[in-house]
């Protein structure tokens, strides 16, 4: 499992990046204090306080190719 912290402040980069997530067969969350969500889920995300960093954690530990395509988001 690996773990990153990304920042997702505005309602567009929101949408990027879950149509980043979504091309990826991941297992993925989004964590903000005590909430945990699906990162694949907008709805989700929006239900997260955005207005600090967010945890990601990606369910796999051979995850290059979805790290190098979520770069723009990690803080």
């Amino acid at each position: 499992m690996k773990s990153v912290t990304i920042n997702l402040n505005m309602a567009e980069t929101v949408k990027k990046f879950v149509n980043i997530a979504a091309r990826y067969d991941y297992d993925m969350t989004l964590k903000s204090g005590r909430y945990v969500v699906n990162a694949k889920s907008i709805l989700g995300i929006f239900s997260l306080d955005l207005g600090e960093p967010v945890v990601l954690e990606i369910a796999s530990d051979d995850c290059d190719d979805l790290l190098a395509a979520l770069a723009p988001f990690i803080a």
